[in-house]
């Protein structure tokens, strides 16, 4: 048992990726209970992004990855997507010449098992994207975009979602903004694992954390033991 949880809701065990040659990501294991927070850190280049996209599907990989009880590993993406695990890559990739509503709509999946998300539950969190249900997408500001793309996502109801920094490029109140949407997205049942570079809101909204150097895993436990480990932050997280 991990956390309190039977089985993890993801269960990555050995996991390698590649691009072309590249061997990216060597030998990573880790795990995200159900409901719960957890913060993948890191420098640029030590394979965090590749995780997830080879969680995804979109890289060659080789290792287990089980999601909900069932081996996903090697799967296409669309088959991950239904099964209820969601994806927000850090491109912000919006429908610009769409609507925000339109671009809501869109997110909608069948089959995905997560929590019912809504357009109006959206809007009632985020009442600024409502004022601009009518706006087309690419009018909107970064920070918008961004919010926008993290809540079409949880249309398709998602029992967990990964975010590839979500707060990168964006203002601090932004910033805390989309740090108080993850929240709400956990509060909610919907588990997150989050690729973030800003310490101060992983270590804030995080139950648990992992770092990552050199491709694998170099440290996991609690914001608390992280904010506490001088050497670790030297050594693989501060610039």
């Amino acid at each position: 048992m991990r956390d309190g949880h039977a089985q993890p809701l993801l269960d990555v065990h050995d996991l390698h990726a590649f691009y072309g040659r590249s061997h990216v990501v060597q030998g990573a294991s880790f795990h995200v209970g159900a409901g719960e927070i957890v913060s993948l850190l890191g420098r640029n280049g030590v394979g965090r992004s590749t995780m997830l996209k080879a969680i995804m599907g979109d890289v060659a990989l080789r290792g287990r990855i089980r999601f909900a009880g069932e081996e996903i590993a090697g799967l296409p993406s669309h088959r991950i997507a239904r099964r209820g695990l969601g994806y927000v890559p850090e491109s912000r990739d919006v429908f610009a010449g769409l609507t925000v509503a339109e671009n809501l709509l869109l997110g909608r999946k069948r089959g995905a098992g997560g929590t019912n998300w809504t357009t109006d539950e959206i809007y009632a969190l985020f009442p600024r994207l409502h004022e601009r249900a009518t706006t087309p997408a690419g009018a909107l500001s970064g920070g918008e975009q961004q919010l926008l793309t993290i809540c079409r996502t949880l249309m398709g109801n998602p029992s967990l979602v990964m975010i590839d920094e979500p707060t990168e490029g964006l203002a601090p109140m932004m910033a805390q903004t989309i740090g108080r949407l993850l929240e709400d997205i956990a509060r909610r049942g919907t588990a997150v694992l989050l690729v973030e570079q800003k310490l101060t809101i992983a270590l804030r909204i995080s139950r648990r954390l992992y770092v990552m150097g050199h491709g694998t895993i170099v440290f996991e436990g609690s914001p608390d033991r992280l904010a506490r480990n001088a050497e670790i932050r030297r050594d693989w997280l501060e610039v």
